[in-house]
């Protein structure tokens, strides 16, 4: 190998058939992993092998021999927030039909509530856009998605515009 120092050449190949005194430590966190499926991470690993085991490991090790051994915590997938539950009371025709072009404006609005995590925290956003120009002509925002939610932007949409004549209102009915 042409560039290497032969004192390194031979440090190496020395070093390669030794041990780093961690072979049971790796059976004992690949027991502690496949005994919770998978779902602990090193920090709940070293705790369970300080506490438990009387193992006293650094977290920084256990983290280093897990990623050696291509072990890491599964996470688990947030449940998504679902709107729909059947059909509850009367549904509304579908007039706008896929056609969302207004010719002018306040002709045709639609709306919707959008779930928006920001922190590990849940917001959602409620909006009316008129279909002609995109424009957003109120929103709301609340910690829960209800009834009162809807209803205060459906006022306030409804303080802001007077005249409404022939006005198609478009939800997905979530």
């Amino acid at each position: 190998l042409k560039g290497m120092a032969r004192s390194t050449f031979y440090y190496n190949i020395r070093r390669l058939g030794q041990l780093d005194g961690y072979d049971n430590l790796r059976k004992d966190i690949n027991h502690i992993y496949r005994k919770h499926y998978g779902r602990y991470g090193y920090r709940r690993i070293t705790i369970e092998l300080n506490e438990d085991d009387g193992i006293v490991v650094n977290h920084k090790t256990v983290q280093k021999l897990m990623c050696q051994m291509g072990l890491k915590a599964k996470r688990k997938k947030a449940a998504k927030y679902k709107t729909y539950k059947g059909n509850i009371g009367k549904v509304a025709l579908n007039i706008v039909n896929r056609d969302f072009h207004a010719d002018k404006p306040n002709q045709k609005w639609t709306t919707d509530v959008t779930e928006v995590k920001i922190h590990d925290r849940k917001t959602y956003l409620s909006t009316k856009l008129d279909m002609y120009n995109g424009e957003i002509i109120t929103y709301v925002i609340s910690d829960h998605p209800d009834l009162k939610m809807v209803t205060t932007m459906l006022s306030q949409a409804f303080n802001k515009e007077k005249y409404l004549d022939g006005l198609i209102f478009h939800s997905d009915q979530g």
